[in-house]
């Protein structure tokens, strides 16, 4: 197989600007450029800084979402996260002020208010995040002022969640903000005691196809409790005694290491990194935990499940391996944890990554990936659609792990698919995720149809 990228920074095919943001594994030892706002034009395939708060606070359950600026930056609220509650649905209605250009010439303050009064009547919820819109950090609307007056009226949380686009061009500003409003929702207010419990928090679990409710369940089977996930399936009553957690479980690492290490200075609460997508990866994290625990009847329950649930996905793998192996697999998706897990599944497949890629990578996570992929891959910060497509092509991809905006940039190629993404309702956690993740990949990567798309585009 040619492992040689033929787009590299020697070649006129490279956007000058996104040279440093492609790199090959193996003999090119140069650091790949990420963290950086991406670059106008190049039609990123992040988010946006409103999208990345969205993502992270939308599955508190009870809560109301009240975006603040145009209409069209509600579309990117209905069931944003495939995330499921076990009991309020308030997070999957959609609120709006609907701004107007009345509006944006002298100001959308009274028209904020006025929806949180009237969503306080109508609702009487339990906390009201605010999301600021590019427009109305453009206009400079004081919506910390607003959200204090109306905190001060009804005696709630009514958090300004400050992610107006203009800020960044970086969907990780978006995960900083969310942050900071958690944070404001779960200080204890002055007087207020919070119990200090051997429960855990999960951080970074949204609870998509009710991937929270799989864990919770391991977890419960080895004599642990979660506290609050954070923060799916998760209710503002639950968000405010997570200071009382003895531990915090961070999954998705780019949306809450700031939360993490800040309730770690301030409440005293460690944290470890889990990754809960694979059987190996599960196994090895709930081993972390019992061994936090130290407690020996702990450790017992956790081997005993390990045992029990492992071996069938190592069945299950075995069957599909003779099927896959040696197929060519592409990743792209939103952060570094995520593709750390895809990698090791398909590569226990027998599979061979030739392009992985995320939005958010830091560079210490990109080195990481570099060390668990043959030489030769592929890895691309903040891709473009263009090259995306383009590396599908020469590298003759088989399949492609990624979001619901590199779907259709693998089906037009006739590239078998595996959504990845944050709106899917099918949860691929635990072992029994692992197991359906594995028949995914090979419904999708030997489905005839590619074979017959291909031949029709006259191969790839």
């Amino acid at each position: 197989m040619d492992n040689t990228c033929s787009l590299t920074a020697d070649t006129d095919n490279l956007i000058t600007e996104r040279r440093n943001s492609i790199v090959t594994t193996g003999k090119n030892k140069s650091s790949i450029c990420c963290t950086s706002d991406s670059l106008a034009g190049a039609v990123s395939q992040r988010a946006c800084v409103f999208c990345g708060a969205r993502v992270v606070l939308n599955p508190v359950t009870d809560a109301i979402h009240l975006v603040h600026g145009p209409i069209g930056c509600a579309s990117y609220t209905y069931d944003i996260r495939g995330s499921l509650s076990s009991g309020s649905e308030n997070y999957r209605k959609s609120f709006s002020t609907d701004m107007k250009e009345k509006d944006v010439i002298f100001g959308g303050e009274k028209k904020l208010a006025a929806c949180i009064d009237e969503l306080v009547e109508k609702y009487n919820p339990p906390a009201i995040f605010v999301y600021s819109t590019c427009v109305v950090g453009m206009i400079g609307d004081d919506i910390i002022a607003v959200c204090k007056n109306a905190s001060q009226t009804y005696g709630i949380d009514v958090i300004p969640v400050e992610s107006s686009g203009f800020v960044s061009g970086n969907k990780v500003v978006g995960y900083r903000a969310a942050g900071e409003a958690l944070y404001k929702l779960i200080t204890p207010k002055e007087g207020d005691v919070i119990e200090k419990t051997r429960k855990l928090n999960f951080l970074g679990e949204y609870n998509l196809g009710g991937e929270k409710w799989v864990v919770e369940r391991y977890l419960r089977e080895m004599g642990i409790e979660i506290n609050v996930a954070m923060t799916g399936d998760s209710t503002v009553e639950a968000l405010k005694k997570s200071p009382g957690s003895c531990l915090n479980l961070v999954q998705c690492t780019g949306s809450m290491h700031w939360l993490a290490n800040k309730m770690q200075e301030d409440f005293g609460i460690p944290y470890i990194d889990v990754n809960f997508f694979g059987a190996d990866n599960t196994a090895e994290s709930l081993r972390k935990i019992a061994e936090f625990y130290d407690d020996p009847e702990i450790t017992a329950h956790c081997e005993a499940l390990i045992e029990r649930e492992i071996g069938a996905v190592r069945e299950v793998n075995a069957k599909y391996r003779k099927k896959l192996e040696g197929k060519r697999a592409a990743i792209y998706v939103g952060g570094a944890f995520k593709a750390f897990a895809i990698i090791r599944q398909l590569q226990d497949l027998g599979m061979e990554i030739v392009l992985t890629g995320t939005q958010t990578g830091k560079q210490e996570e990109y080195e990481r990936m570099g060390r668990l992929l043959s030489e030769g891959t592929v890895i691309i910060d903040d891709a473009n659609p263009a090259e995306i497509e383009k590396f599908l092509v020469e590298k003759k991809v088989d399949v492609m792990a990624g979001g619901v905006k590199e779907r259709f940039l693998a089906y037009k190629l006739g590239v078998g698919f595996i959504d990845h993404n944050h709106d899917r309702k099918d949860g691929l956690i635990g072992f029994e995720g692992a197991i359906k993740f594995i028949r995914e990949v090979y419904a999708t990567t030997c489905s005839p149809v590619w074979k017959y798309m291909r031949e029709e585009k006259g191969g790839m």
